[in-house]
């Protein structure tokens, strides 16, 4: 067992409810090592083998890891925004250049960047929503 071997090349995990999981190995003398691997991954999981199976039971956040939680999400909305807005700058150079190209008036030119602008607004508060309420539901006990 000196190479590391993914979990589920050696058998099937399952979610059996939302604080445990089940490992079936598809050859029962790899349980052992399994159990030994997940105790020695020191992720703070105690296996618990019959036999045939094996049951993690996931504890419950520290406190701390949900405040990690919380400044990763907020990291991958901020992330998400700058998308958006780099979204919004392409089209707007694409309108500009059509306008150039007097494929469209200045007019048509002001009302599309308006509604440009509308849409980003609109995914940006959309993104922040997401954000409040999954903040909300990591830091909730």
């Amino acid at each position: 067992y000196g190479t590391i071997t993914p979990l589920k090349q050696v058998g099937n995990v399952n979610v059996l409810d939302s604080h445990t999981l089940s490992i079936t190995p598809w050859d029962r003398s790899l349980i052992q090592a399994i159990d030994k691997a997940i105790l020695e991954a020191n992720l703070g999981l105690n296996p618990m083998s019959d036999g045939t199976n094996i049951k993690v039971p996931i504890p419950p956040l520290t406190e701390e890891r949900r405040k990690d939680l919380v400044r990763l999400i907020k990291k991958i909305g901020e992330d998400s925004k700058i998308a958006v807005r780099n979204v919004r700058r392409d089209a707007n150079e694409h309108l500009k250049k059509a306008q150039k190209e007097k494929k469209m008036t200045e007019d048509d030119l002001k009302e599309s960047e308006d509604k440009t602008q509308k849409l980003t607004d609109d995914h940006i508060k959309l993104v922040d929503d997401i954000l409040k309420h999954k903040e909300k539901e990591i830091l909730e006990v």
